[in-house]
């Protein structure tokens, strides 16, 4: 498109730059090239605004700074550059209705209008699958498990018996849903009874869930994911867990049974939850921290043991001074013993 084109569909203002040159993609500011567009969210990237070769960048409408492109000032950078990234992008894949000759679908299925069922998957009786639902290449639907519309289940994504997932919910490749919780009782020799886990998991309307992760079935009742929950890449929820609206969390996130997590959380990366726990609506939990107890709402810790994050950032600078400390110990105890 047109750089006017690009300024009008973001609601932008033009800050230089020849409004009729074409635009035809999109970059990060240090991979762009001539004839694409990039933007800047985050202050600390402003050096890469001076020297990248993006013939446009987008900034927020106040910012000032070194430039040698066009800058397109917009409310908000990020916002706008995933309209524009829509826009430049190919066309988006179409999954036409109807299923798939190797796909095996149980005569006890019932299958929504306009369903797309992939190559070798298999839906098993009694399972549901709601209206304009999409299963790629080698999804598993379980017995009795209910879809609901416009879901979009992406390739291996299995998805065990009797799990209920609400609408327009999309799961990324080799996500299992519904798997055995963790419970085993010990014996007396030794070794371990399994314990049956006879509970199921219910996730609700418009969650997004990454790939390879896992949710474990609860060992009785459910697992429960609120509507609007986001979940990255590789993500261990265990059984009981309990989820609240719009809550999010990062790669490699684990939690443990039973914890419950109110709306509107943010679990950083590689954040692990022990089990039994209550996270507070709108917590912030940061990325590697160690959660022991419970956490307040609108509380943010990080650190092993978690802890209020400004306090564990004290911490961390005092420990950054022990090698020092130890010095002038040692030095203090060298002159006490020459009886200086």
């Amino acid at each position: 498109m047109k750089l006017a084109e690009l300024v009008t569909l973001c609601r932008g203002v033009l800050d230089g730059g020849d409004a009729t040159m074409e635009i035809r993609g999109v970059g990060s500011l240090s991979e762009a090239q001539p004839g694409e567009v990039s933007f800047l969210s985050n202050p600390r990237y402003s050096q890469q605004l001076a020297e990248t070769k993006a013939s446009a960048v987008l900034v927020r409408s106040d910012w000032e700074g070194p430039h040698t492109c066009a800058l397109v000032r917009v409310e908000d950078p990020n916002r706008a550059f995933a309209d524009i990234a829509v826009s430049l992008s190919p066309p988006a894949l179409t999954y036409p209705p109807g299923v798939h000759p190797s796909a095996v679908v149980h005569a006890d299925a019932v299958l929504g209008d306009d369903v797309h069922i992939g190559p070798h998957c298999v839906v098993e009786a009694g399972a549901q699958v709601g209206s304009h639902s999409i299963l790629m290449a080698s999804c598993y639907i379980g017995q009795g498990v209910t879809l609901g519309t416009a879901c979009r289940l992406h390739p291996h994504v299995s998805v065990r018996a009797y799990c209920t997932l609400g609408n327009r919910v999309w799961v990324h490749d080799g996500t299992v849903i519904g798997s055995d919780g963790f419970g085993y009782a010990p014996r007396k020799d030794g070794s371990w009874e399994k314990i049956p886990q006879l509970g199921i998991v219910v996730i609700g309307d418009d969650v997004e869930i990454g790939a390879n992760v896992t949710i474990d079935r609860a060992r009785f009742g459910a697992t429960r994911i609120g509507k609007g929950v986001k979940i990255d890449n590789l993500v261990q929820i265990a059984h009981n867990v309990q989820i609240g609206e719009n809550t999010v969390m990062a790669a490699q996130v684990g939690i443990s049974g039973s914890t419950r997590i109110g709306s509107v959380v943010q679990l950083g990366g590689q954040a692990g939850l022990a089990g039994h726990l209550e996270i507070g609506d709108r917590a912030v939990v940061g990325a590697q921290a160690g959660v022991t107890k419970s956490v307040p709402p609108a509380t943010f810790v990080s650190g092993y043991p978690a802890m209020e994050h400004k306090r564990a950032m004290l911490l961390q600078a005092h420990l950054g001074k022990l090698p020092d400390l130890r010095k002038r110990v040692q030095a203090l105890e060298s002159h006490d013993e020459d009886g200086v």
